[in-house]
């Protein structure tokens, strides 16, 4: 970067930075975010009639393209840049363009605290940076997100670096296996390393005498004479495929080998998953609107590793012992449940043998607030007690400690780690969505929207959650560290202000082998391709046909003049992120997609009465306006009830057998489930190219960024849209191609199968680096615990204050 400041000072561009800074400044503002600052840097060139060349490929060019924040102060402009994804840089140009140098990003942050009028000398810091330093690190940013991988590397060629003493480590760690006291895989009998190899070799050569499908118990005894316990397999064939990898492992590590033993250890049978705020239960009801999606994922999960954990524990031979897999999901109890199960404290888990709902109360404090759901916003001055609670009721049900805990979004991660802490397990953080890059400078101005939103626990606790975490699962690359146009949802932690509260000069090592991405999957038993006829119900396809097309009822607005349209569908819930107005606005501006095409919206409400918060209202309430402004009676299918998860399969189907599409017009998404579900029922799907989402339907087979669509502009989506409806309408197999292009993405690369084997491998391979490096990770917990104590608390306990008043 260095050669490029100079490049750009030590030529007449310069002068072109001058007049750009100067036009900047003009306009009154002083904080400029990407889009803007590539904007005025157009505007500049177009005015200055500069050569097409220069926007993108002079000097200046390149370095704006760099820059993804400007700052404006008397004397300075500030700038944060990023020459690559996940590294930034932050460089200072003096008024007189004297000097321009690259500053600490302490320096930015004073700055930022300057812009606010909130600047603070002595500001506490907080800094990560030195509690990962000593520990292995990715290097390459495209291998983000590939922890396991890089770790498996790193294992093996530090296994054949000294061979012997991590063959006494992985005999310590092989020996400390058991459940509940009964020892697998080694006995006592065993006293080293060395004897291990010695006796797998004895094993390997008695196993290969006997039938491959012979099974284990018949040859129990023998194994256990050469300290062999259960655990290596349920048949001759497999005891010796596991046996062998062992063997493999240690005369020629290789990542392959060593992940296909480390999958066959018998460490995982019990495991939690926390998602605190609540209004988890089964017959659809999933949460509130801002939690629905994390609901749906946490249920299939739990579904789906209770299955896996069974298939693993039979493979292993361990059902002979009785051992039984346990997967409960912990939540909260809400006594006012409006009707729900979520005042039961105990609800069998549906699609299982051994899963659970758990729930546990809120201590009361004050029972107006502690009796009813209680939004993420608000939930945090409840957690600590919970977490004592829950401990107890968790070591009830499953009769013994987890072997893994998993918590999810903000509020379950921290309540995650405040059990693992206490517990001394696994801990696996998936947050879903991370509040502080959807709200616009939420951290500049906390203390503004604090009364609303609580930003100042929120973000601590994500710091100490993501920081705590053995290992992080992400649904996408982009939210652990964006795009070259846009940061990632965990790279927004790494430096930012909180005014007068403090400063994170490094807030998370982007780099280190903790992340992995492992996307969920999709329930195919509801979410099947529509042309799938002998899955169909008859009867439901016709009462969904009428409900999209004919019905009428109250909570129904439109009567489509052409029902034979192609139809366009989206599905959401009323929320402003989700944009449903920009479709419908998008929509009514274009002729040629009335002319063609119905819009078909199928949201939780339809009445401004209905809205729960004032965004609700205004969405609701501008997206009649639009149908009235622009004529779209005859047009649209407004379908404002919340449908149970079959109907909604079916909706996909309906919409998918007329060759519709499906339309994903957000604001931002960090995943998008509902665009899977589409894309499995065989819907050609237009998502958002901001988020995670843009992942989902990256490359489909040729269609590069073709299924893109930029929510702000409505002109370049229209374009986009009409283009594949031309096509559609002049080669009618083209919908039938790009269908099936949809559902083999979904069924190759998001599967709950493909989730549940990589999350429990993930959870041995990390349990085992946990107990190779437990000694130098303490200093990290430590600090984690100060800032829970010092920083967290003291912001909780602000917000249980005014609940008190209620």
């Amino acid at each position: 970067m260095y050669e490029l400041v100079q490049a750009v000072l030590n030529s007449d561009e310069k002068t072109a930075l001058r007049h750009l800074v100067s036009e900047l400044s003009a306009s009154g503002k002083r904080y400029f975010l990407r889009n803007e600052i590539l904007q005025a840097f157009a505007d500049y060139c177009h005015q200055s009639q500069k050569p097409a060349y220069f926007f993108h490929s002079s000097s200046l060019g390149k370095f704006i393209h760099y820059a993804h924040e400007i700052l404006l102060e008397d004397d300075n402009t500030w700038f944060l840049l990023r020459p690559r994804i996940a590294s930034q840089e932050v460089w200072r140009l003096s008024a007189n363009m004297s000097s321009f140098e690259q500053m600490t990003p302490q320096a930015l942050l004073d700055a930022c605290d300057r812009f606010v009028n909130r600047d603070q000398p002595q500001l506490l810091e907080i800094d990560f940076r030195p509690f990962y330093q000593g520990f292995p690190s990715i290097d390459d940013p495209r291998n983000i997100g590939q922890g396991l991988a890089f770790l498996n590397r790193y294992l093996c060629s530090q296994i054949a670096i000294d061979r012997k003493y991590w063959l006494e480590v992985l005999f310590d760690a092989l020996r400390r296996l058991r459940y509940n006291g009964i020892p697998l895989l080694t006995s006592d009998r065993i006293r080293s390393g060395i004897h291990l190899c010695q006796q797998i070799k004895q094993a390997v050569k008695f196993i290969g005498e006997r039938h491959p499908e012979e099974p284990y118990e018949k040859f129990r005894d023998e194994l256990q004479a050469l300290g062999l316990e259960p655990g290596w397999g349920n048949t001759a064939s497999r005891v010796r495929e596991t046996l062998e990898l062992f063997d493999r492992l240690l005369d020629a590590p290789e990542p392959p080998i060593l992940e296909a033993f480390v999958s066959r250890v018998p460490a995982v049978f019990r495991v939690v998953l926390v998602s605190i705020h609540g209004w988890i239960s089964q017959d659809d009801v999933l949460g509130r609107p801002e939690t629905m999606g994390q609901v749906a994922y946490v249920l299939e999960q739990a579904r789906n590793l209770e299955n896996k954990l069974r298939e693993e524990i039979k493979l292993a031979g361990l059902d002979l012992l009785g051992i039984q897999p346990q997967v409960v999901i912990l939540t909260r109890l809400i006594p006012n449940c409006e009707g729900t199960h979520c005042d039961l404290r105990l609800e069998k888990l549906e699609g299982t043998e051994n899963g659970w709902i758990l729930r546990v109360p809120f201590r009361e404090f004050n029972p107006q607030v502690t009796q009813n759901w209680i939004s993420k916003f608000e939930i945090w001055p409840y957690l600590e007690t919970f977490a004592i609670d829950a401990e107890k009721e968790i070591l009830a049900q499953l009769g013994g400690r987890p072997d893994l805990i998993i918590g999810n979004y903000s509020d379950g991660n921290l309540v995650a780690f405040l059990l693992t802490q206490r517990l001394k397990v696994t801990l696996c953080n998936i947050a879903h969505s991370l509040e502080k890059p959807k709200y616009l400078f939420s951290n500049l101005y906390w203390q503004e929207l604090e009364e609303q939103y609580h930003f100042s626990a929120q973000f601590t606790a994500d710091l100490i959650n993501m920081n705590a975490a053995d290992f992080i699962i992400t649904s996408s690359y982009h939210e652990i560290v964006g795009t070259p146009d846009s940061l990632g949802q965990y790279e927004s932690y790494k430096h930012f202000t909180m005014p007068q509260l403090y400063h994170v000069v490094d807030g998370i090592n982007l780099f280190s082998p903790k992340f992995n991405l492992v996307p969920p999957g999709v329930d195919e038993n509801i979410f099947f391709p529509y042309n799938q006829l002998e899955n169909r119900d008859e009867s439901l396809r016709t009462t969904i046909n009428e409900l999209l097309f004919s019905r009428e009822h109250p909570q129904i607005l439109g009567h489509l003049d052409d029902p034979n349209k192609r139809p366009i569908c989206a599905v959401a819930h009323m929320t402003p992120v989700k944009n449903l107005s920009g479709l419908a606005e998008c929509f009514g501006q274009s002729q040629a997609l009335q002319q063609h095409c119905n819009l078909i919206l199928v949201t939780n409400k339809l009445h401004e009465a209905e809205a729960t918060k004032p965004e609700e209202a205004e969405e609701i309430q501008r997206i009649h306006n639009i149908i009235n402004q622009y004529n779209l009676h005859g047009k649209i299918r407004w379908v404002g009830m919340r449908l149970p998860k079959m109907d909604l399969g079916e909706v996909y189907r309906v919409i998918a057998d007329r060759q519709g599409l499906f339309v994903h017009f957000a604001r931002f998404e960090a995943f998008g489930r509902t665009i899977l579900e589409a894309m499995s029922c065989g819907l050609p799907a237009f998502a958002t190219e901001f988020g995670g989402s843009a992942e989902l339907i990256e490359g489909i087979e040729g269609e590069e960024n073709g299924f893109h669509i930029n929510p702000t502009d409505l002109e370049g989506t229209t374009k986009r849209i009409l283009d594949f409806i031309d096509h559609c309408d002049t080669n009618p197999e083209h919908w039938q191609e790009i269908s099936e292009r949809m559902i083999r993405r979904v069924h190759n690369r998001y599967n709950w199968q493909l989730h549940t084997k990589q999350l429990l491998l993930l959870s041995k391979i990390y349990r085992f680096w946990d107990f190779v490096t437990q000694e130098n990770q303490e200093p990290l917990l430590r600090y984690v615990e100060t800032l829970y104590h010092l920083v967290f608390k003291p912001r909780a306990e602000k917000i249980l204050e005014q609940h008190m008043q209620r």
